[in-house]
């Protein structure tokens, strides 16, 4: 059985920090940067009674309107289980982002688990800008 738990105390940042600088999204990011943005977000892990700490995602939010969500991931030995889609629902169904009117998530892969959420495509693309850094830039560049 996994457990959910956003006790801080309890999350892996060794086990986090080699998850996300191996993803496409983060790779190769500092620890020092992965304990920072941590901090500053509400996070989630997934729990496995023998195997620890198999699960992340993180969620940065006013918890009023607005919510972004972020770092979803399932070690590889256990995806397939829904554990990624729990830890989405989790969030999405928090009471503390009850008045939320929009949650949101970049995805190269997990359409088909976020769209079972209720998430779609943008509504009007057309007014989404961003601001990228550009050693962020040139490392999404240069990503698969």
């Amino acid at each position: 059985m996994i457990e959910l738990s956003d006790d801080p105390a309890r999350i892996d940042l060794d086990r986090v920090h080699g998850w996300l600088a191996s993803s496409y999204w983060t790779p190769g990011i500092a620890r020092e940067q992965v304990e920072r943005q941590n901090a500053g977000s509400h996070c989630l892990g997934a729990y496995h009674p023998e195997h620890g700490q198999v699960g992340f995602a993180r969620v940065i939010s006013d918890r009023a309107s607005f919510a972004w969500l972020a770092d979803v991931w399932v070690d590889e030995e256990v995806r397939g289980q829904g554990i990624g889609r729990r830890m989405v629902s989790w969030f999405v169904d928090h009471p503390g982002y009850a008045t939320v009117r929009r949650f949101a998530l970049t995805t190269a892969d997990a359409h088909g688990v976020y769209a079972a959420l209720g998430f779609t495509p943008l509504m009007r693309p057309e007014r989404l800008m961003e601001r990228l850094s550009p050693q962020f830039a040139a490392a999404l560049r240069a990503a698969p």
